[in-house]
């Protein structure tokens, strides 16, 4: 159980950044001055990158502290 928690200890230091950098890249995309839906607006997705970025640098701490196993080891009573 506990290789498995520092596997996915990798995959969640993988996902955080790969989450900031496709919502960067979405919104360098979709923002355009002749677009007329929220979508091309650049306030939604300042808004969404703003949110999501220390939920993606949480991501990302948590899962060192599972590589390096922070959370290993048996629950005592």
């Amino acid at each position: 159980m506990d290789k498995i928690k520092r596997i996915l200890g990798l995959l969640w230091m993988i996902l955080g950044p790969i989450t900031i950098a496709v919502l960067i890249t979405s919104a360098v995309q979709n923002i355009s001055a002749g677009g007329t839906a929220d979508i091309h607006k650049p306030l939604p997705w300042l808004i969404i990158i703003g949110i999501f970025t220390p939920i993606a640098i949480g991501l990302t701490i948590f899962g060192w502290y599972a590589w390096k196993g922070a959370y290993d080891g048996e629950i005592k009573t």
